[in-house]
Protein backbone atom coordinates (compact mmCIF):
# COMPACT_ATOMS: atom_id res chain seq x y z
CA UNK A 1 0.00 0.00 0.00
CA UNK A 2 2.97 2.28 -0.48
CA UNK A 3 4.12 2.52 3.14
CA UNK A 4 7.75 2.76 4.11
CA UNK A 5 9.56 -0.55 4.75
CA UNK A 6 10.95 -1.70 8.04
CA UNK A 7 7.93 -0.78 10.13
CA UNK A 8 4.57 -2.21 11.14
CA UNK A 9 1.95 -0.64 8.85
CA UNK A 10 -0.67 -3.40 9.03
CA UNK A 11 -2.23 -5.08 12.02
CA UNK A 12 -5.49 -6.74 12.99
CA UNK A 13 -7.61 -5.29 15.75
CA UNK A 14 -9.32 -7.60 18.27
CA UNK A 15 -12.35 -9.17 16.57
CA UNK A 16 -14.67 -8.91 19.58
CA UNK A 17 -15.60 -6.07 21.96
CA UNK A 18 -15.41 -8.56 24.82
CA UNK A 19 -11.63 -8.82 24.38
CA UNK A 20 -11.30 -5.23 25.60
CA UNK A 21 -13.00 -6.24 28.83
CA UNK A 22 -11.28 -9.57 29.46
CA UNK A 23 -7.75 -8.78 28.24
CA UNK A 24 -7.47 -5.05 28.94
CA UNK A 25 -9.97 -4.36 31.71
CA UNK A 26 -11.78 -1.60 29.87
CA UNK A 27 -15.08 -1.05 28.11
CA UNK A 28 -14.64 -1.20 24.30
CA UNK A 29 -14.74 2.00 22.24
CA UNK A 30 -18.06 3.06 20.79
CA UNK A 31 -16.65 2.45 17.30
CA UNK A 32 -14.40 -0.56 16.75
CA UNK A 33 -13.40 0.28 13.19
CA UNK A 34 -12.11 -2.27 10.70
CA UNK A 35 -10.53 -5.59 11.66
CA UNK A 36 -7.57 -5.03 9.29
CA UNK A 37 -5.99 -1.70 10.15
CA UNK A 38 -3.70 0.41 7.93
CA UNK A 39 -2.39 3.96 8.45
CA UNK A 40 -5.20 6.48 8.37
CA UNK A 41 -7.83 3.92 9.43
CA UNK A 42 -9.82 4.39 12.62
CA UNK A 43 -9.18 1.79 15.34
CA UNK A 44 -9.35 1.41 19.09
CA UNK A 45 -6.69 2.48 21.58
CA UNK A 46 -6.60 2.55 25.38
CA UNK A 47 -5.36 5.41 27.53
CA UNK A 48 -5.55 6.46 31.18
CA UNK A 49 -8.91 8.14 31.68
CA UNK A 50 -8.47 11.91 31.46
CA UNK A 51 -10.37 12.31 34.76
CA UNK A 52 -8.78 9.35 36.56
CA UNK A 53 -7.15 11.63 39.14
CA UNK A 54 -10.25 13.52 40.29
CA UNK A 55 -10.99 11.01 43.06
CA UNK A 56 -14.40 9.98 41.76
CA UNK A 57 -14.96 6.22 42.12
CA UNK A 58 -17.35 6.36 39.18
CA UNK A 59 -14.49 7.29 36.85
CA UNK A 60 -12.61 4.23 35.53
CA UNK A 61 -8.81 4.09 35.46
CA UNK A 62 -8.75 3.46 31.72
CA UNK A 63 -10.81 4.31 28.70
CA UNK A 64 -10.89 2.90 25.18
CA UNK A 65 -11.46 5.32 22.34
CA UNK A 66 -11.36 5.32 18.56
CA UNK A 67 -8.53 7.16 16.85
CA UNK A 68 -6.63 7.28 13.58
CA UNK A 69 -3.69 4.91 13.15
CA UNK A 70 -0.93 7.44 12.56
CA UNK A 71 -0.13 10.41 14.76
CA UNK A 72 -1.75 13.73 13.91
CA UNK A 73 0.15 16.30 16.00
CA UNK A 74 -1.76 19.27 17.36
CA UNK A 75 -0.08 21.61 14.87
CA UNK A 76 -0.98 19.60 11.76
CA UNK A 77 -3.04 21.19 9.00
CA UNK A 78 -4.80 17.93 8.04
CA UNK A 79 -4.65 14.17 8.63
CA UNK A 80 -2.73 13.19 5.51
CA UNK A 81 0.48 12.72 7.49
CA UNK A 82 -0.82 9.51 9.10
CA UNK A 83 0.81 7.47 6.32
CA UNK A 84 4.19 8.56 7.73
CA UNK A 85 3.54 8.69 11.48
CA UNK A 86 2.08 5.28 12.35
CA UNK A 87 5.34 4.13 13.99
CA UNK A 88 7.63 6.17 16.24
CA UNK A 89 11.23 5.11 16.81
CA UNK A 90 11.84 4.98 20.56
CA UNK A 91 15.42 6.14 20.01
CA UNK A 92 14.35 9.47 18.45
CA UNK A 93 10.74 9.93 19.62
CA UNK A 94 11.70 12.66 22.10
CA UNK A 95 13.17 14.79 19.29
CA UNK A 96 10.87 14.31 16.29
CA UNK A 97 8.32 17.13 15.91
CA UNK A 98 5.40 14.77 15.25
CA UNK A 99 5.87 12.90 18.53
CA UNK A 100 7.89 14.94 21.00
CA UNK A 101 4.97 16.77 22.64
CA UNK A 102 3.07 13.53 23.26
CA UNK A 103 6.25 11.90 24.58
CA UNK A 104 7.07 14.83 26.87
CA UNK A 105 3.51 14.84 28.25
CA UNK A 106 3.56 11.03 28.64
CA UNK A 107 0.43 10.64 26.53
CA UNK A 108 0.81 6.88 26.68
CA UNK A 109 -1.64 4.44 25.18
CA UNK A 110 -2.02 0.75 24.49
CA UNK A 111 -3.00 -0.46 21.02
CA UNK A 112 -4.84 -3.80 21.19
CA UNK A 113 -3.86 -6.11 18.34
CA UNK A 114 -4.79 -9.68 17.53
CA UNK A 115 -1.78 -9.85 15.21
CA UNK A 116 0.71 -7.73 13.31
CA UNK A 117 2.06 -8.33 9.80
CA UNK A 118 5.64 -8.01 8.60
CA UNK A 119 7.29 -8.88 5.25
CA UNK A 120 9.53 -11.95 5.18
CA UNK A 121 12.17 -11.44 2.46
CA UNK A 122 14.15 -14.66 2.95
CA UNK A 123 12.77 -16.12 -0.29
CA UNK A 124 13.83 -13.03 -2.24
CA UNK A 125 10.35 -11.54 -2.33
CA UNK A 126 8.13 -10.02 0.33
CA UNK A 127 5.85 -12.60 1.93
CA UNK A 128 3.34 -11.00 4.33
CA UNK A 129 3.66 -12.90 7.59
CA UNK A 130 1.25 -12.89 10.51
CA UNK A 131 2.85 -12.55 13.95
CA UNK A 132 0.83 -13.19 17.09
CA UNK A 133 1.22 -14.30 20.67
CA UNK A 134 1.72 -18.03 21.07
CA UNK A 135 -0.84 -18.22 23.88
CA UNK A 136 -3.59 -16.77 21.69
CA UNK A 137 -4.01 -13.63 23.80
CA UNK A 138 -4.07 -10.20 22.12
CA UNK A 139 -1.00 -8.02 22.03
CA UNK A 140 -0.95 -4.77 23.97
CA UNK A 141 1.38 -2.52 21.96
CA UNK A 142 2.88 0.56 23.62
CA UNK A 143 1.99 3.78 21.85
CA UNK A 144 1.40 7.50 22.10
CA UNK A 145 -1.84 9.36 21.45
CA UNK A 146 -2.57 12.89 20.33
CA UNK A 147 -5.56 15.20 19.92
CA UNK A 148 -6.03 17.51 16.93
CA UNK A 149 -8.75 20.03 16.18
CA UNK A 150 -10.03 20.34 12.65
CA UNK A 151 -10.58 23.77 11.07
CA UNK A 152 -14.28 23.14 11.80
CA UNK A 153 -13.54 22.71 15.50
CA UNK A 154 -13.97 18.94 15.71
CA UNK A 155 -11.57 16.85 17.82
CA UNK A 156 -9.68 14.03 16.10
CA UNK A 157 -7.75 11.53 18.21
CA UNK A 158 -4.85 9.57 16.79
CA UNK A 159 -2.10 7.21 17.90
CA UNK A 160 1.25 5.76 16.91
CA UNK A 161 3.05 2.53 17.82
CA UNK A 162 6.47 2.73 19.48
CA UNK A 163 9.23 0.61 17.96
CA UNK A 164 12.69 -0.59 18.93
CA UNK A 165 15.67 -2.25 17.31
CA UNK A 166 15.28 -5.99 16.62
CA UNK A 167 18.61 -6.83 14.94
CA UNK A 168 19.27 -9.57 17.50
CA UNK A 169 15.69 -10.69 18.18
CA UNK A 170 15.46 -14.41 17.25
CA UNK A 171 12.12 -13.97 15.48
CA UNK A 172 11.82 -10.36 14.37
CA UNK A 173 15.31 -10.16 12.88
CA UNK A 174 14.04 -12.36 10.03
CA UNK A 175 11.71 -9.73 8.61
CA UNK A 176 12.23 -6.84 6.19
CA UNK A 177 14.88 -6.55 3.48
CA UNK A 178 18.30 -8.10 4.20
CA UNK A 179 20.15 -4.78 4.46
CA UNK A 180 17.45 -2.92 6.37
CA UNK A 181 17.59 -2.37 10.09
CA UNK A 182 15.30 -4.82 11.85
CA UNK A 183 12.54 -3.26 13.94
CA UNK A 184 9.71 -4.44 16.16
CA UNK A 185 6.83 -2.84 17.99
CA UNK A 186 7.05 -2.56 21.78
CA UNK A 187 4.69 -5.28 23.05
CA UNK A 188 3.89 -4.86 26.73
CA UNK A 189 3.52 -7.68 29.27
CA UNK A 190 -0.01 -7.67 30.70
CA UNK A 191 1.20 -7.00 34.22
CA UNK A 192 2.71 -3.71 33.02
CA UNK A 193 -0.33 -2.27 31.23
CA UNK A 194 -1.30 -0.09 34.17
CA UNK A 195 2.28 0.99 34.82
CA UNK A 196 2.72 2.12 31.22
CA UNK A 197 -0.47 4.16 31.22
CA UNK A 198 0.45 5.91 34.47
CA UNK A 199 4.21 6.42 34.26
CA UNK A 200 5.84 9.76 33.58
CA UNK A 201 8.01 10.69 30.63
CA UNK A 202 11.17 10.11 32.64
CA UNK A 203 10.31 6.39 32.93
CA UNK A 204 8.97 5.79 29.44
CA UNK A 205 12.13 4.21 28.02
CA UNK A 206 12.02 1.51 30.70
CA UNK A 207 9.14 -0.06 28.78
CA UNK A 208 10.94 -0.21 25.44
CA UNK A 209 11.94 -3.86 25.79
CA UNK A 210 11.77 -6.66 23.18
CA UNK A 211 8.98 -9.15 23.73
CA UNK A 212 10.36 -12.70 24.19
CA UNK A 213 10.58 -14.57 20.89
CA UNK A 214 9.48 -17.83 22.48
CA UNK A 215 6.12 -16.23 23.31
CA UNK A 216 5.40 -15.34 19.68
CA UNK A 217 4.61 -17.33 16.57
CA UNK A 218 4.75 -16.44 12.89
CA UNK A 219 2.69 -17.93 10.09
CA UNK A 220 3.01 -17.45 6.34
CA UNK A 221 -0.07 -17.25 4.10
CA UNK A 222 0.01 -21.06 3.78
CA UNK A 223 -0.83 -21.22 7.47
CA UNK A 224 2.40 -23.00 8.42
CA UNK A 225 3.47 -21.94 11.91
CA UNK A 226 7.08 -21.22 12.73
CA UNK A 227 7.84 -21.45 16.44
CA UNK A 228 10.88 -19.84 18.02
Amino acid sequence: MGYKPGMCSHYQAPPSPQIYRTAFGVEPPATLGKHDVWPGYAAGFIRRHVHADVGDDAVPEREALAGLFGMVPHWAKDTRGTKYTYNARSETVAEKPSYRDAWRKAQHCIIPAAAIFEPDWRSGRAVPTRIERLDGQPMGIAGLWSSWRTPQGETVLSFTMLTLNADTHPLMKQFHKPNDEKRMVAILPEERYGDWLQCGAQDSMDFMQPYPAERLQASAPSGHHQLF
